[in-house]
């Protein structure tokens, strides 16, 4: 079997009285649940498969084909693999398919037990013609198939998709073996050309999928029942179906133009976006009508363009029936634009939504003869005007929507990361402590060297949770903003040494833990910094002890300065430990990230420590990041910090505000001359 069949052909070539479908994604995304749901409900072992274009949709229902898996052996699930997917046994079976495989624009899904069946097998369709780039709203996405419950044709799906799966591993054939056995009513199914498919679907379902198509297609009768209207009223719902249909503003525009262009048979049609103070406009969609001089990807003045300037000023559309009479175009840029563009007869009307200007439509007569636009022409154009603007306006909300989700699933990661690693952290400390305490009461004839060691572990857990505490409140006096930074010119090697000399007190203070080998390279001919001492010798140390963390014993730590400009010092912390998998160095500054996992890591901490360097190092408007060849190769986390100007007073760069944020500690001193007593 050849991995370029369609699962769908093979269907219908099986079955030719089998009739295609048509569904949209929202009504296959509730079948399937329907299908999957009706599995976890019963108390049958059933045979399923289930095949995903991608990984990117697999791993949405990873959860739900794990709980499924635990009602039955016998699961299989496909998809093309895009980072982590691969051929493996695990819960249930999973089959990496090739790109090339005809599954890619496929979606099945095969429930088979002794007492019920059904499937869903499907295939994407393609945009139509000369929609390329055409990027649809994913629920309006169309697939053509058939779902039943027919058993002899969820049989043949099954027997096909099996025989998939040996292509890619043959390993399973004596899985598939006894799955086919055991489930299929004669092995393999046979399915006759003169098989009449019949469903005997639930009603529930089957009324909520024709809910779901039924309001898919809304728009298109909507549409249907106003074909013997007017040329307005067509164009309008033309593009106002075309809003609803897709989010791509792309399209909607230059279905706009093209619209606007044949109705009013005009020789150019434009579209741009601009503003009220726009000096000028890149034309993205046009439509032309016969040898006309293409505008497209040109940039348009609108600032020397006083027909542009009086619509903005008047918010109306305004219309040039001819040029060459018009005062307009006596003289100036205007004119020479007119000529150019063999502009007759002009018309500009604006994209305006709640007051606010989003672009602009203009149509351009360029045959010999001018023409008048009538009253009726410029209202069309404006009401499409409106239904353009509706659609921008939309567009932008959604794109505001996508941004809002992706933000509120970092919040839930940041919550479940946030429980996880402050219980495990909490915990753990508050243990040890009452285990100590607890002995220490019970037992007064403990002897004093074994009493001494109780405080001292019962001591150290209590610094790491008193450290766990000042983290979380530094990070979140630094969210807020509430911080005075006290920015002043700093030598950065006395930064970097007092930050050294907290690591090793507080390596000292948790146990006197051994140190990798640390080296403070940082020449001492370097020009002055300009940063909040206490701050910045934060960032360091954080950084120091990172990288001692992740080292070991015997490695080396090293703080330099890897590179100078005019304006700033690129600060590194350079060490050859563990090192981190290149994917996932823009990750490590994430709130809870931890490299080994939140509960499975070697080294203690609460992820906490690398957010608060970006948090710090961002107040100076500096950058930080981190850089890895991978495991083992060792880790350089940097961070830009900018030069002090020798030529800007000293006192304008120290506010007299309270400072805020961490505890007193000893500041790094300023460079002065001043002479000692």
């Amino acid at each position: 079997m050849s991995i370029n069949l369609s699962i769908v052909d093979q269907l219908f070539e099986a079955v030719p009285q089998g009739r295609s479908q048509l569904y949209f994604k929202a009504s296959l995304t509730a079948l399937s649940h329907a299908m999957e749901d009706q599995v976890l409900a019963e108390a049958e072992a059933p045979l399923v498969i289930a095949s995903f274009q991608q990984e990117r949709y697999y791993r949405q229902e990873a959860n739900r084909y794990r709980r499924i898996a635990e009602k039955s052996d016998q699961v299989y699930v496909f998809s093309a693999p895009e980072t982590e997917f691969k051929n493996a046994s695990g819960d249930y079976e999973t089959i990496a398919f090739t790109p090339e495989d005809a599954l890619s624009e496929e979606w099945h899904l095969i429930v088979l037990s002794k007492n019920f069946a059904s499937c869903l097998v499907c295939r994407e369709k393609a945009n139509p013609p000369g929609k390329v780039d055409n990027f649809i709203a994913d629920n309006a996405r169309r697939f053509e198939g058939l779902w039943t419950e027919d058993r002899l044709i969820t049989e043949k799906v099954a027997d096909i998709l099996l025989d998939r799966v040996l292509l890619y591993r043959p390993e399973l054939q004596d899985k598939t073996a006894i799955a086919k056995a055991f489930y299929f009513s004669e092995p393999p199914a046979k399915i006759l050309l003169d098989h009449e498919p019949h469903s005997t679907a639930d009603p529930f379902v089957q009324r909520l999928v024709n809910y779901l198509q039924a309001s898919q297609y809304k728009i298109i009768k909507a549409n249907r029942s106003l074909t013997n209207k007017g040329r307005k009223e067509r164009l309008i719902n033309t593009i106002t179906a075309a809003i609803r249909r897709s989010l791509d503003t792309e399209d909607i525009l230059q279905l706009a133009v093209e619209k606007l262009g044949e109705g009013l048979d005009v020789c150019r049609c434009i579209i741009y976006r601009c503003e009220e103070g726009s000096e000028q406009a890149n034309v993205s969609q046009e439509f032309l009508n016969g040898e006309q001089i293409s505008v497209k990807g040109q940039k348009w003045p609108l600032k020397e363009n006083p027909l542009f300037q009086e619509v903005v000023a008047l918010g109306e559309p305004l219309g040039i029936d001819e040029t060459a009479r018009d005062p307009y175009f006596v003289k100036g840029h205007i004119k020479e634009l007119a000529e150019n563009c063999s502009i007759v007869s002009w018309l500009l009307v604006p994209i305006i939504y709640q007051g606010r200007l989003l672009g602009m439509i203009e149509l351009h007569h360029c045959e010999g003869t001018a023409i008048h636009w009538r009253d009726e022409d410029i209202a069309l154009v404006g009401a499409i005007a409106v239904q353009v603007g509706v659609a921008l306006i939309q567009a932008e909300a959604y794109t505001n929507l996508e941004a809002l989700n992706e933000q509120l699933a970092a919040l839930d990661r940041t919550r479940s990361n946030l429980v996880a690693i402050t219980g495990h952290e909490l915990r753990t400390p508050l243990s040890t402590i009452q285990v100590c305490l607890e002995s220490l009461a019970s037992e007064p004839d403990m002897p004093e060297e074994l009493r001494k060691i109780m405080l001292d572990t019962a001591l150290q857990d209590a610094e790491r949770l008193r450290t766990l505490v000042q983290d979380f409140l530094t990070l979140s006096r630094l969210e807020s903003g509430r911080i005075d930074w006290t920015i002043e010119p700093l030598l950065l090697g006395e930064c970097a040494e007092l930050a050294l000399s907290h690591l090793r007190a507080r390596r000292l203070q948790s146990g006197g833990q051994s140190l990798p080998k640390l080296a403070n390279n940082i020449a001492d001919d370097l020009p002055l910094v300009k940063a909040d001492g206490e701050w910045l010798v934060e960032v360091i140390a954080k950084l120091l002890d990172n990288a001692c963390k992740f080292s070991d014993n015997d490695g080396e730590v090293a703080i330099a300065v890897t590179d100078q400009t005019e304006t700033q010092l690129t600060v590194s912390v350079i060490d050859n430990g563990r090192g981190i998998e290149p994917s996932r160095l823009e990750t490590v500054f994430d709130l809870f990230h931890q490299e080994e996992g939140s509960l499975r890591r070697s080294a203690g901490g609460t992820g906490l420590g690398l957010a608060i360097c970006r948090q710090i190092v961002a107040g100076w408007e500096g950058k930080i990041w981190a850089e890895s060849a991978g495991k083992d190769q060792g880790c350089i986390f940097s961070f830009t910090v900018p030069i002090f100007d020798e030529t800007s007073p000293i006192a304008s760069l120290t506010p007299s505000a309270p400072k805020v944020g961490l505890p007193r500690k000893r500041r790094p001193r300023r460079k002065t001359t001043r002479a000692k007593k």
